[in-house]
């Protein structure tokens, strides 16, 4: 398997979230990449995080997402940031993280989170009003999408499972 970086990225460029994954493939949906149990991560510049828990991360190639499906013990199954649309180069994958993210919980419960996050880098962040929209128009799509369980966020991450090491 090839090895990715994945780099979250704030509105200007400040490093967010950032850690290693593994290549699994690609199909209709877009990339998908394992991150797995163990793996290190850092959020911007500070201290390491170990995640307690594997997860499969997809990264469409045209949509303002993207996704981490959770194994088990993470109480959220899925967990889908709105980005920007994801943009590889030389390794590494790279996104603006605009804030909002869409989780659906183990026990079905929906949550959009962040809203106050949003809000205010909308302000201190100066977000354009087309990203702004494009950010919301996103949420309420995936609110929709993830809370109906419309592929890639019903069963089509299984597949992947099985190709992990």
């Amino acid at each position: 398997m090839t090895d990715v970086r994945i780099v979250f990225r704030k509105y200007g460029g400040a490093l967010h979230w950032n850690h290693p994954g593994r290549l699994l493939g690609e199909d209709e949906h877009g990339v998908w990449a394992e991150v797995p149990e163990g793996t290190v991560a850092y959020k911007g510049n500070g201290p390491s995080i170990t995640y307690p828990a594997a997860a499969i991360m997809l990264f469409p190639r045209d949509a303002w997402w993207t996704a981490s499906f959770n194994a088990p013990p993470k109480k959220s199954e899925i967990y889908v940031d709105v980005t920007t649309i994801p943009e590889w180069k030389d390794g590494e994958v790279t996104m603006l993280d605009l804030d909002l993210d869409v989780i659906r919980m183990r026990d079905g419960r929906l949550i959009l989170d962040d809203e106050d996050e949003f809000a205010e880098h909308q302000l201190l962040l100066n977000y354009p009003t087309d990203l702004i929209r494009q950010a919301e128009d996103t949420a309420r799509w995936l609110l929709k999408a993830v809370g109906e369980r419309k592929e890639p966020f019903g069963s089509a991450h299984l597949a992947w499972l099985t190709k992990t090491a």
